[in-house]
């Protein structure tokens, strides 16, 4: 198999979503299809647009790797971090539709219950948060190709941005839930191909003995380590979930109540086992003696001695799920822009932050393609967006059912939690802080 070949495919994939794409949103003009998809979403799309959404290319990384160092304490803490926010949906999205009925995103909420100085801190907060998503997935899905084809970082990078970018601003919303119920259907067929590979072929040695000599820490009811790596896994990826304005969208989306409960309930038993599989992989791989560069774990798995099929199997997994994610972020932040832009850029009237949003997201696309391009640590770029996101938190959720906290404390608890989180944030090597 040639290099020509691999970029063929990549190609390939990225022109089919936007053709896609661009077909099925020639008639979506309105602004409420662009932000809400007309509240029109039922059980089975919901499930499907959160699962794929949700499902980044950072699952076939940031799982396993937590695993090489905090072993099944991380995996758990992990997995449940992820899944459990749609559980919370079920009482913090019904709360929300009935405080707001025609609301679009959790940052209205926040401008009636704090102010304008809170709002403009959560949307920074927000945007930021977003961004570094989109630098980490953009960097995974580059440094997949490049381990597959050997294809430069940043010519990845540019096709995957641009090819999103061009059906996402274009039908918002609904077009992302549309083409996230296709890319639902292709990330369960080849998930299920990858898991019978690694579980069920034969060809992934997965020996308990192996496991319990070369990896024995990892899977020590007594690790310490791993329990708080769990419990640090948890917080930080809870926390960040219940800030993603795409997960916010969906809540307004959906057609009912009954639909909201029941299409995040779904996602919370799907996402649940997949992120303990494919976590549990890397203590199998520290095993195996293959987890020499823990952010390509399951690729080293999955690529030694396998056939042709498989690696286009991935290849093609891999783009899908970097597609799914992206574009959900893409219209998350666009959709912030135009609800919330007026408010903290309070240009002249006749500016129009619709198309405002869309300029504004090539701009931050160029930053995500340069640093993307400098092949960064995908988990310590998430690590850091958590952190922006347990900051603030409590004093947001808090809000939603109580009345005893005003925005002066909220925004002070904010602060002092992104203070002292940056004073204890690890360097890019993981081995020092500033104190």
């Amino acid at each position: 198999m040639t290099f020509d070949l691999y970029n063929f495919i990549l190609l390939g994939v990225c022109l089919f979503f936007v053709i896609f794409g661009l077909v099925f949103s020639q008639n979506e003009k309105s602004i409420s299809s662009y932000l809400n998809a007309g509240r029109s979403i039922q059980s089975s799309s919901l499930t499907a647009s959160i699962v794929a959404s949700c499902f980044g290319v950072w699952i076939l990384i940031g799982p396993s790797e937590a695993a090489t160092w905090g072993g099944i304490g991380a995996v758990i803490g992990y997995a449940f971090g992820q899944a459990c926010p749609y559980l919370a949906m079920n009482v913090l999205g019904p709360r929300l539709r009935a405080i707001m009925p025609n609301g679009n995103s959790l940052t209205q909420f926040v401008f009636a219950r704090y102010g304008k100085s809170m709002l403009q801190l959560i949307l920074i907060l927000s945007v930021f948060y977003m961004f570094i998503y989109l630098c980490a997935e953009v960097t995974a899905i580059a440094k997949v190709v490049q381990l597959i084809s050997g294809t430069a970082l940043w010519k990845t990078s540019l096709i995957i941005l641009v090819s999103t970018l061009i059906y996402t601003l274009k039908g918002g919303l609904r077009i992302s839930i549309l083409t996230d119920k296709f890319q639902f259907v292709i990330i369960s067929i080849f998930l299920v191909l990858i898991f019978y590979y690694l579980f069920f072929s034969g060809k992934v040695v997965i020996d308990t003995h192996l496991i319990a000599s070369k990896a024995s820490v990892l899977i020590d009811p007594k690790y310490f380590y791993g329990y708080t790596a769990g419990i640090t896994f948890f917080i930080a990826v809870f926390a960040t979930n219940l800030f993603d304005q795409g997960v916010w969208q969906r809540v307004f989306a959906a057609q009912s109540t009954q639909d909201l409960k029941k299409g995040f309930k779904n996602s919370f038993f799907i996402v649940l086992p997949v992120i303990l599989l494919l976590g549990f992989c890397g203590i199998v791989a520290v095993s195996l003696g293959q987890a020499k560069d823990p952010s390509t774990i399951i690729f080293s798995l999955l690529l030694t001695n396998s056939g042709k099929f498989l690696t286009i199997s991935i290849l093609i997994l891999a783009l899908t799920l970097v597609i799914s994610s992206m574009d959900t972020l893409i219209n998350a932040i666009s959709s912030l822009i135009i609800i919330d832009g007026k408010k903290i850029m309070p240009f002249p009237s006749k500016l129009n932050y619709f198309y405002f949003s869309k300029f504004f997201l090539i701009g931050i696309s160029i930053l995500v393609f340069y640093i993307a391009s400098k092949g960064l640590s995908v988990l310590y770029m998430f690590l850091l967006a958590d952190l922006l996101c347990c900051a603030a938190v409590f004093p947001i959720f808090y809000g939603i059912f109580k009345q005893d906290i005003n925005s002066k404390i909220a925004l002070l608890s904010v602060a002092v939690g992104l203070i002292g989180g940056l004073l204890f944030f690890p360097n890019l090597t993981f081995e020092k802080s500033i104190l």
